[in-house]
């Protein structure tokens, strides 16, 4: 606890990472062996002493200390480094009979050596990232002020962007980062790309093209190599990200969706898009070991806890959330009905315990399960339209939230449940990322470009009419693409399997005038839906001056196929508020970076 007269926000930064230190080596339990003791039980104290380390460069001011400080981190990276290896090619040790530990000898009993990592407190070198589909951005966000910074160009809007002699980046969707935060891998699903990018200076390194359509990409926990699926076929790209080539393929089942891995490295845990299953990968063999049933085929997301225990996926098209255990044999724990386009999952470990974020864009809300043997619903956090990606800060006192049909990324405060920020980011977040201390020293703003054209967006809502027995509701995004528009709506209440038209009227209420039909689709298993439609939409959509006699003005509704009976007609339309400005924050310290 902080002496009174402290440097609360260094005290503060000290005592987490002494407590996150002491707790690490604490549940690294003595086997016997003084080998595997002694590189168990170094690597979360050099982690603590890194902690520290940093916490003294962003407040002290002391150039020798400061020095010094830095000479710790980069020698006790690399002997921590040093010890991980040594602990991967030991044998596991029959444990001292004088320490007798249930399930001696098994390696699923044990938690991985340093798997739970430092506590990093947020800071203005910590970056948010999120992928922007349609504006082909990666916006890049400062959590200590919850302000956008700009944008990284990877790509040309629509209709640009199909041209036959484009060379640039589309559909910008994925992404992940190396274990030292220093490098961004983006995937780009319309041009079959990942996209490598330094995340201090914002300047792309290379991009690597791999197979049809990939989603996600992560780096392996020794940051040796990055793992892409490629979810238009059935394997896993292996990349070599410093010769930045595919070096391999692992084959796995139809449409993989995600990849991410144990702490420990061992294994990978890869879901699928269009088969209903998540593959378990050996990383040392390349080779499927476990296929665990999911209970629907869309996952688009997962997350693996901290201490290695479990794995977290989600199902967009039923609406469920899975849990699994992340050792053998790999089996599912729990299914949760989470709702309707459940999206993304993060896991959070802070002071109130451990939880589950889900991202529910039917519903708009963020759900909030308390982890253990029966996950249980703690709270549900109204976000904004259409939640998609989720990621937590290094202490796990935030996670961010990318909201798809406004543009736009809410920061939630994990202890109290609630939003405390909007920023505006370009069209249509997908992927959002997380990544402390991502920026060493300075600003960090070098070759980052502002939103332009990205930044014009309408935003509309669609409700049950009046005395309809109906329950359906859609959000719905205009976004500027140049010459044209890209008009994208998230429905749900529909009947499952059923199809739908989206219609442009001259009237908001029945009847509705000349009606013209914008984009057709089916609801799935949840009774949702995502479908998108192009053309000069945004003016009429969303005028400067809104009126329901204007004779330009037009509006959406929403009937069964072959029905002329609206389920779902525009709400009175109503601009947008202005992003919440967020709290003041402290300054930083003299001298810190």
């Amino acid at each position: 606890m902080a002496r009174a007269g402290a440097h609360v926000p260094f005290a503060q930064a000290m005592d987490q990472s002494m407590q996150a230190m002491m707790k690490a080596m604490a549940e690294s339990s003595m086997t016997g062996d003084p080998d595997q003791d002694f590189a168990a039980m170094m690597v979360p104290h050099h982690e603590g002493a890194i902690a520290m380390a940093k916490a003294v460069l962003e407040h002290g001011k002391d150039p020798v200390l400061r020095r010094l400080a830095q000479e710790i981190i980069v020698t006790q990276q690399q002997e921590i480094q040093v010890l991980k290896g040594r602990l991967s090619t030991q044998p596991a040790a029959p444990r001292n009979a004088s320490l007798p530990v249930p399930g001696a000898g098994k390696e699923e009993h044990r938690p991985p050596a340093g798997s739970a990592g430092p506590v990093i407190p947020i800071s203005s070198q910590d970056r948010v990232y999120t992928s922007d589909q349609t504006s082909n951005t990666v916006s890049v966000i400062d959590p200590a002020a919850n302000r956008l910074l700009g944008v990284i160009r990877l790509g040309d809007p629509v209709p640009g962007s199909l041209s036959p002699l484009y060379k640039n980046q589309l559909l910008v969707h994925g992404g992940g980062f190396s274990p030292d935060h220093r490098t961004l891998a983006t995937v780009s699903i319309g041009s079959n790309s990942v996209t490598l990018i330094d995340t201090a200076t914002t300047k792309v390194k290379g991009v690597v093209y791999i197979g049809r359509s990939p989603h996600e990409a992560f780096f392996t926990p020794d940051g040796k190599e990055l793992w892409a699926t490629v979810r238009g076929e059935n394997y896993v790209s292996v990349i070599d990200p410093v010769r930045m080539r595919e070096k391999r393929r692992v084959t796995t089942a139809n449409g993989p969706g995600m990849v991410l891995f144990r702490p420990d490295g061992k294994y990978a845990f890869v879901p699928s898009s269009f088969t209903p299953e998540v593959d378990v990968v050996d990383t040392k063999t390349y080779r499927v070991v476990a296929r665990v049933p999911q209970a629907s085929p869309f996952s688009p997301n997962l997350a693996v806890s901290r201490d290695g225990t479990e794995v977290w996926f989600t199902l967009k098209d039923s609406g469920k959330t899975q849990i699994m255990t992340a050792r053998p044999p790999f089996r599912i724990l729990s299914t949760i009905d989470s709702g309707p386009i459940t999206n993304h999952v993060a896991l959070v470990d802070n002071s109130a315990g451990k939880f589950a974020y889900v991202t529910v864009g039917g519903e708009n809300v963020i759900k909030v399960y308390r982890r253990g043997r029966t996950p249980s619903l703690a709270a549900t956090i109204p976000t904004g339209h259409l939640p998609h990606g989720i990621w937590g800060s290094g202490d796990g006192t935030r996670v961010y939230v990318g909201l798809e049909n406004q543009d736009a990324v809410v920061a939630v405060d994990t202890l109290q449940n609630k939003v405390i920020a909007t920023i505006p980011v370009g069209q249509q977040p997908q992927q959002l990322l997380y990544v402390p201390r991502a920026v060493p020293e300075g600003t960090g703003t070098a070759n980052l470009q502002p939103l332009a054209v990205a930044g014009k967006a309408g935003h509309l809502t669609l409700a049950t009419p009046k005395g309809s027995s109906e329950h359906v509701h859609a959000t719905v995004s205009v976004n500027a693409l140049g010459a044209l528009d890209l008009l994208q709506v998230a429905t749900t209440g529909l009947k499952p399997g059923k199809n739908y038209t989206l219609w442009l009227t001259e009237r908001r209420t029945a009847p509705f005038g000349h009606k013209q039909a914008l984009t057709m689709f089916t609801a799935n298993a949840a009774g949702a839906q995502v479908s998108q439609a192009i053309g000069l939409l945004r003016e009429v959509l969303t005028p400067p001056k809104p009126s329901n006699s204007a004779p330009d003005q037009r509006y959406l509704i929403i009937t069964p196929a072959g029905s002329a009976n609206a389920v779902a007609t525009q709400d009175r339309y109503q601009p947008m508020p202005p992003p919440e400005k967020p709290s003041p924050q402290p300054a930083p310290a003299a001298g810190g970076t």
